[in-house]
C-alpha cells in the first residue's frame, strides 16, 4: 500500500508548525492571539492535550488553522484505530504514532476517508546512539530511522517525524511520496535545551524537510510574532 503522492508545493507559511507546549488552554489562546496571522499551523502535544487541548484543536481546525495532534499513539491495533478515528473527527491535519508496524498499519486503516494524515515517529530527537543502546536496541539512530522509514512507506503512512539530521537521507529513501516533519529546529543563537539532534530552519528545509516544528524559540521569545516571522523569512530565502 503506497500513500498518495504528496503535492510538490506547500504554502511557505504552512511549513512552520508552532508547538503549543503550555499548561492550559487559556495560556495557549493568549499565545495564539499574540501570533495572529503569522502562524497557520499549531502542534498540540501531551501537556496541552491533557489539559483540554483536544477541544482547542477542534476549535482551531474550525477556524481555518491546521493542527498537528502529537500524541504518539502506540497500543494494540484496535485501541490505536479508535484513537485515530477520534482525532480525525476533530479536523486535525496530522497525528503521530510510534513507528511500530502493527501500530502504523492500524492507524493507516483507521484514517481512511478522512483528511487526517498519519506521521510515524522514527526516533525521538532527544535520543542519540547511547540512549538507544541503553534501551536495548542494537541499531544506531541512523540505521533504526532508515529501517522504520522503509516500513512506514510500505504500510502507506503519510509522513515521518525525525531529526533534521536525517532529513536528507530520508528524502532519498521516500522521494516525494511522504511528508517529512522535523522537530529539533533551533534558529541561530537559540538555546539547545534537551534536544540532541538539531538544525537551523534554513538548513532543515535545504536538507529536505517539509515542515518545521518550533516551540521554545517562538513561545519564549520576547516578541513571539517577530520570531515566527523571522523563521518564515529564513524558509522563504531557501525556497526562493
Amino acid at each position: 500500500m503506497q500513500p498518495a503522492r504528496i503535492a510538490p508545493r506547500i504554502a511557505p507559511r504552512d511549513r512552520l508548525i508552532v508547538a503549543l507546549d503550555v499548561p492550559s488552554v487559556a495560556v495557549a489562546e493568549a499565545m495564539i492571539d499574540r501570533l495572529g496571522d503569522s502562524v497557520t499551523f499549531y502542534k498540540i502535544g501531551y501537556q496541552l492535550g491533557y489539559a483540554g487541548g483536544l477541544t482547542l484543536a477542534k476549535q482551531l481546525a474550525g477556524s481555518g488553522k491546521k493542527v498537528f495532534v502529537d500524541l504518539k499513539l502506540h497500543d494494540i491495533g484496535n485501541t490505536v484505530a479508535r484513537g485515530v478515528e477520534s482525532v480525525a473527527a476533530l479536523g486535525a491535519t496530522f497525528l503521530t504514532v510510534h513507528a511500530y508496524p502493527q501500530t502504523m498499519k492500524a492507524a493507516v486503516e483507521a484514517r481512511a476517508g478522512s483528511g487526517l494524515k498519519i506521521l510515524a515517529v522514527t526516533v525521538l530527537t532527544s535520543y542519540d546512539d547511547a540512549d538507544l543502546h541503553a534501551a536495548g536496541y542494537r541499531l544506531n539512530v541512523s540505521d533504526l530511522v532508515e529501517a522504520r522509514a522503509r516500513q512506514a512507506q510500505a504500510l502507506g503512512v503519510d509522513g515521518l517525524v525525525s531529526s533534521p539530521e536525517e532529513a536528507a537521507a530520508l528524502r532519498k529513501i521516500v522521494g516525494d511520496q511522504m511528508n517529512l516533519v522535523t522537530p529539533g529546529i533551533r534558529p541561530a543563537g537559540s538555546a539547545t535545551g534537551d534536544q540532541k539532534r538539531i538544525m537551523t530552519p534554513a538548513r532543515a528545509i535545504a536538507a529536505g524537510a517539509d515542515y518545521l516544528v518550533v516551540g521554545r524559540p517562538v513561545m519564549e521569545a520576547a516578541d513571539p510574532k517577530a520570531a515566527a516571522e523571522a523563521i518564515h523569512t529564513e524558509i522563504a530565502q531557501v525556497l526562493a
